[in-house]
């Protein structure tokens, strides 16, 4: 029970961290959106490298990359999902800074559902009855939204779509969360440098070039990308799958609020209306999953 305890601690500390990432995001608008994700996977790797050392864990790191390069499958499915999450990163700092912090939001909370939906396609996965009307709900919900701005709304369903593929590509490739993460960034990083040095001959890059504020606030996006992701991984080892699923919807929701009540973002009563579609559709799909592990537990020996 007392493990229990502690898992939701770690995993809501993450969403949280999550949820109001935004507006640190914001205090870097005055960079471009390229030079901030380059930064974070730079910084991301650096501090993820350090963590695992300073943990006596480059062994393991070490033992990781030879079995990844033992199975080409999975060395270039996890450079893909890393190409994947870096531009998932991209995508959401975008919005962030160009004031579609209420469609990044959206993004995450169709993240779930795209999820189950790439089970079904490719893991064989089925839905029971509640399940089938949730994703009709929610189905509802972006087709309201798609006609009240007479466009689909690429952004969310960007964001949704690669962090989506991103885990199902995680799933089938067992790695540790913080080696994994190293590993990741690692595949990035070469490119992320080169890209700098190009920045920093063409005249174009903002670190060291700006103000003391925003070199620490673009050398701490190492910070914090792992250490959410180090909390996360902490918190869904201690608590059951579903609970894990029921608190990441605290992280849009903070967005949410954030892009509404902090920077005054638009959410008009059709985006209300197309909104409390996609909340129903996610409470009947949480709602039956927790029934669905409950029944799995009673039928336990």
């Amino acid at each position: 029970m007392q493990t229990e305890k502690s898992g939701v601690l770690w995993a809501v500390g993450s969403y949280l961290i999550w949820g109001i990432m935004p507006i640190y995001w914001k205090n870097l608008e005055h960079v471009s959106s390229t030079e901030i994700i380059i930064s974070r996977i730079i910084w991301a790797f650096v501090v993820t490298l350090l963590l695992i050392l300073i943990l006596k864990g480059g062994r393991h790191l070490k033992e990781d990359i030879q079995r990844l390069w033992q199975s080409q499958r999975d060395f270039w499915s996890l450079f893909f999902a890393s190409v994947l999450i870096s531009a998932n990163w991209f995508i959401y700092i975008w919005a962030v800074n160009h004031g579609y912090i209420v469609q990044a939001s959206l993004g995450y909370y169709m993240n779930p559902l795209v999820s189950v939906l790439l089970g079904i396609f490719f893991l064989k996965e089925r839905l029971s009855r509640a399940q089938q009307v949730a994703f009709l709900l929610a189905t509802v919900g972006v087709a309201i939204l798609t006609i009240s701005y007479g466009q689909f709304p690429w952004l969310s369903f960007s964001l949704a779509t690669s962090f989506a593929v991103y885990g199902l590509i995680k799933k089938r490739i067992h790695l540790d969360a913080l080696r994994g993460m190293t590993i990741e960034t690692f595949f990035i990083t070469p490119f992320a440098i080169i890209y700098y040095i190009w920045l920093f001959m063409d005249d174009g890059a903002v670190f060291l070039h700006a103000n003391i504020k925003t070199d620490i606030l673009l050398i701490l996006t190492g910070v914090a990308t792992a250490l959410p992701l180090v909390m996360y991984a902490k918190g869904v080892q201690r608590i059951p799958l579903y609970m894990a699923g029921f608190l990441q919807y605290i992280a849009p929701t903070l967005m949410l609020f954030i892009g509404v009540f902090i920077f005054k973002e638009t959410f008009e009563k059709i985006e209300l209306l197309s909104f409390s579609f996609i909340w129903a559709g996610l409470i009947l799909f949480t709602a039956s999953k927790v029934l669905e592990f409950v029944k799995m537990k009673k039928n336990q020996p």
